[in-house]
């Protein structure tokens, strides 16, 4: 199973930089098997059918992007950091640019309300120590810092006061993220309304996305290549509502890949799903066996990365070739405020065993 099999031409112009308006008004592209049909997300409670269950993550992305000074004497250097993850020894993980203009030690001022002092430099990252913790730290962060988009669309625009709204789900709880489950952006308060009123069942769970979700695969064997670790966490409450669906007949249908990829993780051990908390890097590729999930709303990926191979895992390689042609050839806006697709395997393809 080689890289180059996860390959398709995108046209540059299919990269979103900016979400629908509503959310809802997206396009959603269903696939049934090897049947497409053209929609859009708000169709969506049409789609499914009572008893169904909807897995959304609720993490919550924080503005990770700062940008700040560094003081030696009279010498000031303009920093930019991206915070990657909590850090095992306390702090953050972090990049920063230019690196080479810090040492261990020295303070990044932010803002008035908010400075870290080095505590600790790699050769590709730091981790920092912020001079305050808690909510007063989430205030500070959420006045001085900048929504962490993606390189794909950072590269096209900054960051502005509509990202802080845009790219962060309704029901966003729990801090943590640097990447947003974008899937779960096309959900407004009205649609969660229509699809409880169709007899539609939500779990939430945790997944606090990290910024490895960006990272290129670079070996050609991708059954080789090794993933990222995230923090999740499916409580008794959500695995107790996704294994009382299963149980009833109903379909769970994760909303984005990482809601999946957590779910699948907590079902490993047994086949079954159950109440987990921990770091995961699991890697879905095609030949994995699915043990929850039946379907799959996600948005469209980047060529020659590891969750384009999750959805071929699902509906199949050849599957996807055609869906993402279809999408090519029909307009679909591609990746974090792109459309959304909604993937229905056929039986025996690549959804958990009914």
């Amino acid at each position: 199973m080689q890289l180059s099999d996860f390959d398709f031409d995108l046209p540059e112009g299919l990269i979103a930089t900016r979400p629908a308006r509503p959310r809802s008004s997206a396009r959603l592209l269903l696939a049934e098997g090897t049947a497409i049909s053209d929609l859009h997300v708000y169709d969506l409670p049409g789609l499914l059918q009572p008893g169904d269950r909807l897995v959304l993550n609720n993490t919550k992305v924080i503005p990770a992007r700062l940008f700040g000074k560094r003081q030696r004497g009279e010498a000031e250097a303009k920093i930019e950091i991206t915070l990657l993850e909590p850090a095992a020894a306390g702090g953050w993980r972090a990049l920063a640019k230019p690196l080479r203009k810090l040492k261990q030690g020295e303070t990044i001022t932010f803002s008035p309300d908010l400075s870290a002092m080095v505590a600790e430099k790699g050769e590709t990252d730091l981790r920092l120590v912020f001079d305050r913790a808690g909510e007063a730290f989430d205030a500070a962060l959420a006045e001085a810092g900048a929504m962490p988009l993606p390189p794909y669309i950072a590269a096209k625009r900054a960051a502005d006061a509509a990202d802080k709204q845009d790219y962060q789900t309704v029901f966003a709880r729990h801090s943590g993220a640097v990447a947003a489950p974008t899937a779960s952006l096309h959900f407004d308060a009205a649609l969660l309304a229509a699809l409880r009123d169709r007899g539609v069942d939500f779990t939430e769970v945790t997944l606090h996305v990290g910024a490895g979700t960006f990272l290129p695969v670079k070996v050609e064997d991708v059954t080789t290549h090794r993933m990222h670790s995230e923090w999740g966490r499916v409580t008794a409450e959500a695995a107790a509502e996704i294994a009382a669906t299963k149980a009833a007949g109903g379909r769970v249908i994760p909303v984005g890949t990482t809601a999946l990829r957590l779910i699948e993780t907590a079902a490993r051990a047994t086949g079954q799903i159950a109440p987990w908390e921990g770091p995961t890097d699991i890697f879905i590729y095609p030949g994995f066996r699915f043990a929850v999930t039946d379907a799959l709303m996600t948005n469209f990926h980047l060529p020659r990365s590891t969750l384009l191979m999750l959805v071929s895992a699902l509906m199949g390689k050849s599957c996807i070739d055609r869906i993402y042609d279809h999408a090519v050839r029909s307009g679909y806006r591609f990746f974090s405020y792109g459309d959304a697709s909604l993937l229905i395997p056929e039986p025996g393809q690549g959804g958990a065993a009914r």
